[in-house]
């Protein structure tokens, strides 16, 4: 009886100093998509299962910035981490003291959770990582980069042909002002999304791909304008449509990808602006070979009365 007395006795002191277990979670990864980090805090042997007995302490590297009291429910946080909140309250009996904070405030390093239940108490080490990858596949940034590197370098060919050919000293200035405001701004795009993740300098660089590229279409019109001497035929006027309406469709990737992370629509800007740098090359056939050799080439009345006039010269 004795010895049925003392067994009890130790089983309740055992239990009562037992320490707080937790499921085995060693670190947590973050990444450039995740809105927001749920740091696990999940307690497996809770005994009394009731919020009013449980008090949670969230540290990074050992420093508290977070604090739930279940008896009184209030929460203390420190302004570096305001958007820190518990991913559960209502579910705190059943062990979830899990933490939800805003991606900007989810610093990487080791976050500590440690819970007490009356005179019970444990505590579990989380590491959050950071892990950075690219917007787009390596695959897709290269080739929306050579794309409109491709158009451009066409723009400087087609206006070194027709300023070699013929133009005022004015259209001159114009055409090559507005393609290294292009070229410029383009090359300030790349540099911006290049680098891995999907931050606001990121979506600048997309930005600044696409949207200046509009600039193409009217420089085409003009220079094709040049070319054949204000006259409108039908495929100058196809070049540009077509150039038009690969701009709208890399605008309308554009807007598909801003937002999207990771982008599953770079195809549809690649899309948009292969076409524009095939139109290019069209462009520059067209100056080339078509614009100029025919406005180059001699009037046939010019050519045929000289001619006449020696004839008749002769006979007399």
């Amino acid at each position: 009886m004795w010895a049925l007395g003392a067994w009890v006795l130790l089983g309740a002191v055992g239990a009562g100093s037992a320490q707080l277990q937790f499921s085995a979670v060693k670190s947590v990864e973050q990444t450039m998509c995740n809105k927001t980090v749920i740091l696990p805090c999940i307690v497996t042997n809770l005994v009394q299962k009731n919020i009013k007995d449980m008090f949670v302490k969230w540290k990074l590297e050992k420093k508290e910035f977070f604090s739930f009291d279940g008896n009184t429910e209030k929460t203390i946080r420190n302004n570096n981490f305001s958007s820190a909140v518990l991913e559960s309250v209502q579910n705190l009996n059943l062990g979830i003291a899990s933490l939800t904070i805003s991606k900007t405030q989810a610093v990487p390093g080791n976050y500590s959770c440690e819970v007490t239940e009356s005179n019970r108490e444990g505590e579990t080490v989380i590491e959050l990582v950071y892990r950075v990858e690219p917007w787009f596949p390596q695959v897709e940034s290269i080739l929306i980069i050579l794309s409109l590197v491709l158009a451009i370098l066409l723009y400087w060919i087609q206006l070194g042909v027709t300023v070699s050919k013929e133009t005022t000293s004015w259209g001159k200035i114009g055409l090559i002002i507005a393609g290294i405001i292009l070229s410029v701004v383009a090359a300030v795009g790349f540099i911006l999304l290049v680098p891995d993740g999907f931050e606001p300098k990121n979506q600048a660089g997309l930005g600044l791909i696409v949207l200046p590229a509009v600039i193409l279409v009217p420089l085409q019109y003009f220079l094709l304008k040049i070319a054949f001497k204000n006259n409108l035929p039908v495929y100058k006027i196809l070049v540009v449509v077509l150039e038009s309406v690969g701009y709208l469709i890399a605008v309308i990737g554009f807007a598909l990808c801003i937002t999207a992370c990771p982008s599953k629509n770079g195809a549809v800007v690649i899309a948009g602006l292969a076409i524009m740098a095939l139109t290019a090359v069209v462009g520059l056939i067209y100056v080339s070979h078509l614009g100029f050799s025919k406005k180059d080439q001699p009037p046939r009345k010019a050519v045929e009365e000289p001619f006449n006039d020696s004839k008749g010269v002769m006979l007399e």
